[in-house]
């Protein structure tokens, strides 16, 4: 059997913080462990937003005992948002390809090598996590995180048919220049960035940059296992007017072990602002 081909790519991980100084050192030896053992190159950009915990000292502990080349320390001075933090992060990220995440091991690093997989099979731009398909789940949540999280994205599914299954979802894989472009184009700052994200992805048109405007989803009607089946088996190619090239991987999401969820009133009102400006703009 052949033995695969080296990955030249570099993967940056942004990592946006705010009181995970519990989760952090958990989530960083993760990562490490799951791109050493799949021979990935590597690197951490962690965003502190001035956590009163001591994250920052506790990121400034990990750059020292996994070296500076793979945890870069990028802090800033408070909370400034979501989207913004992912910007502060691409500044000093060195990656060609970009993986976003959340800092509180709701989002396993156990998934990494099949987004990876997932891009390269189908050359797409765009790889998102996914909690709402065929082999995917959420564990941990209470009745209301569950229904605010389903009401979230029926409303935004409902009013802007974006093609993705989950577009509150942060566990996501990007070419940087499409992320980049993404980031340049987006109003949301905050819950409601990933959704604005991944509408504006699928909605977006330029024949230099996606010249087959094609977006891809899963249809298996199984749970996937790729390092057994052909991936070309398992998935339908779907060809709308526009849009980056997008592919969906079932994720199981855990809730956080320590902390406290960011989630409050005015993340929500703010998100179903977002929809509303969306719908009535694009």
């Amino acid at each position: 059997m052949a033995s695969p081909s080296p990955d030249d790519n570099l993967y940056t991980v942004i990592l946006p913080t705010y009181n995970e100084r519990e989760n952090l050192p958990i989530l960083v030896w993760l990562l490490d462990k799951t791109f050493t053992q799949h021979a990935l190159k590597y690197e951490i950009v962690i965003v502190d937003d001035n956590s009163p915990d001591g994250t920052q000292a506790m990121a400034e502990e990990l750059q020292r005992v996994f070296g500076p080349e793979k945890i870069i320390l990028h802090p800033r001075p408070g909370k400034l948002g979501l989207g913004t933090a992912y910007l502060h992060g691409l500044e000093v990220a060195s990656g060609n390809f970009i993986f976003l995440m959340d800092a509180d091991l709701s989002h396993d690093p156990k998934f990494i090598p099949e987004f990876i997989k997932t891009q390269k099979a189908l050359k797409c731009d765009i790889v998102t996590g996914t909690r709402y398909t065929i082999g995917s789940g959420i564990h941990g949540w209470s009745l209301y995180r569950k229904l605010t999280s389903r009401v979230a994205n029926f409303i935004a599914d409902t009013l802007l048919d974006p093609q993705v299954t989950d577009l509150t979802g942060s566990y996501r894989l990007y070419k940087r220049s499409v992320l980049e472009h993404l980031i340049d184009i987006t109003e949301s700052k905050g819950y409601g960035f990933q959704m604005e994200v991944a509408v504006r992805a699928s909605r977006f048109r330029d024949e230099a940059l996606v010249p087959e405007g094609r977006e891809i989803q899963w249809s298996s009607a199984e749970p996937r296992n790729t390092s057994h089946r052909d991936l070309s088996d398992e998935i339908t190619i779907l060809s709308p007017a526009g849009g980056y090239r997008i592919a969906e991987v079932p994720i199981t999401f855990v809730d956080r072990l320590y902390g406290q969820s960011k989630l409050g009133p005015n993340e929500i009102t703010a998100y179903l602002k977002g929809v509303w400006r969306l719908f009535m703009a694009v």
